[in-house]
């Protein structure tokens, strides 16, 4: 990597720890059964564990607790809300009544 980039790799150029493949049918089956077919049983044991996965993260996300602090937290601020709007309405007629009168 130079300057933060990195640099592309020639395909025909091998890197330092690894031998130039050749056409070989013998080569190409030790392959695909040492590399590409572990990779792709581990990709198909974790595609087949999303749904766990996913209700975990719905479970721990939806937890009652929380929800019923929220909840009364709603009605906290909902009576805070109507007892400011109550106060602004009576300031309001009491400046109306004095500015009349």
């Amino acid at each position: 990597m130079v300057g933060g980039c990195s640099r592309a790799r020639d395909p025909d150029e091998p890197d330092e720890n690894e031998t130039p493949a050749t056409a070989d049918i013998e080569r190409l089956r030790r392959f695909l059964e040492g590399e590409v077919l572990p990779w792709f049983e581990t990709r198909k044991k974790e595609f087949g564990n999303r749904p766990l996965f996913r209700e975990q993260a719905f479970g721990e996300a939806l937890d009652p607790d929380k929800l019923k602090r929220f909840g009364r937290d709603e009605v906290h601020l909902d009576r805070k809300l109507e007892q400011m709007l109550s106060m602004h309405l009576r300031l309001k007629d009491l400046r109306q009544g004095s500015i009349e009168g």
